[in-house]
């Protein structure tokens, strides 16, 4: 069965550099908890379409996977287990500065996963910022036992998780913490 997850988070940093921040694949193991010790372990990088000249904002100075790009990462998906899993996600849409999604591929921990990232400019009490919108749908593996298993934490863990991103992302944007794509980007 599909289940659905949204999280929105305000943060008061400049949509193109909020945008350019989530579309650059070096910066998903940064947003997630060390006890998973995520690697990157793969990534065919497909370049986006051209931007826009209607969009404002300087170009991205880092790495932006477009739609096509696949990429694989090792993790952990329980605290404490040694066991590591790997993940084959494809992006499978982009518009710049607006959304992208990435799709569970061949291998993951789940049955089915879709994750797109919204982001939309929005005004706080007089502070320009940006609106970010997670929508996840995901099924997991093993149809009743992995209903269950949701039931006794997975969906929680889900939840958790991307509280962690959210307090992460505040974190790495104040410092200005960003992968980069070499020396272009000092």
């Amino acid at each position: 069965m599909r289940h659905h997850y949204i999280a929105r988070q305000w943060v008061p940093y400049g949509l193109s550099e909020v945008f350019a921040f989530f579309a650059n694949p070096q910066n998903l193991a940064p947003l997630m908890p060390a006890w998973q010790k995520v690697e990157m372990d793969g990534l065919r990088l497909v370049d986006p379409p051209p931007r826009p000249s209607t969009l404002s904002g300087p170009l991205p100075r880092t790495m932006v996977a477009g739609a096509g790009t696949r990429m694989t990462i090792r993790f952990r998906p329980v605290p404490l287990v040694p066991i590591r899993l790997a993940w084959d996600a494809k992006i499978t849409d982009f518009a710049w500065n607006d959304h992208f999604c990435d799709e569970q591929e061949r291998r993951g921990p789940f049955a089915y996963w879709k994750h797109c990232h919204h982001v939309e400019e929005e005004t706080r009490e007089g502070t320009p910022g940006t609106l970010i919108t997670d929508e996840l749908t995901y099924e997991l593996p093993l149809g009743p036992l992995g209903e269950l298993a949701r039931m006794l934490g997975a969906a929680a863990q889900i939840r958790s998780l991307f509280r962690y991103r959210q307090k992460r992302l505040l974190e790495l944007l104040a410092t200005g913490t960003q992968a980069s794509t070499g020396p272009e980007s000092a």
